[in-house]
């Protein structure tokens, strides 16, 4: 189980970390990789991270994780700042179309709605970012985790954990997510909105 976190400057430490530790802790093959070749990336409040290489089209992953960050400040590197440029959607629509599951954390959630995988969708973003994922289209699912097959959304930075777990137990088992949750001395936080559950909403 291949899972690829894309990184960037700007981007929000627990946004990446959270998903990061469960997911290793599980035996996932995941990897921190940057859209630019560069040996490490800044993220929002300073911490420096080195990166395992440089995001590649044509090695695609089970899962492209997207985090935010700096989106509802508008700052000057993050979420926001890769929406404008540009090179982030490319990458996420690409590897979307290949059949790669994204999943967003946080503001990560925009960034997939630029992307145009939204519209007319449920999802999740940090509670203050609504009003700009309502206007990527996405209808609203007040969620932790909103998981709508091929793209997983989940609310605000701390939803981190809960989306690496739900990841473990959709990818793995519920007993591991179970394991790690455990190990991490975290009680997972709800609800999960899943489409399976609803087949024929209006």
């Amino acid at each position: 189980m291949e899972v690829q976190i894309v990184v960037f400057d700007g981007f929000d430490e627990l946004d990446v970390l959270g998903l990061y530790e469960p997911l290793k802790m599980a035996g996932f093959d995941t990897k921190l990789l940057s859209l630019e070749k560069q040996d490490f990336v800044t993220a929002s409040h300073g911490l420096k991270v080195m990166v395992d290489g440089q995001i590649d089209m044509s090695k695609r992953p089970d899962v492209l994780c997207v985090p935010g960050g700096g989106w509802l400040s508008r700052s000057a590197r993050g979420a926001y700042y890769e929406s404008e440029r540009g090179d982030i959607l490319k990458v996420i629509k690409e590897f979307h179309k290949a059949g790669v599951t994204i999943a967003a954390v946080c503001t990560g959630a925009l960034l997939v709605g630029k992307a145009g995988l939204l519209s007319a969708r449920p999802a999740i973003t940090n509670h203050g970012a609504l009003d700009a994922l309502r206007a990527c289209g996405a209808k609203i699912a007040f969620a932790r985790v909103v998981d709508d097959g091929d793209v997983v959304t989940a609310g605000g930075v701390t939803s981190s954990l809960d989306l690496g777990l739900w990841l473990i137990e959709r990818f793995a088992t519920e007993e591991k997510a179970r394991e790690i949750s455990k190990q991490l001395e975290y009680v997972r936080r709800g609800p999960i909105w899943r489409s399976d559950d609803h087949q024929g909403d209006s």
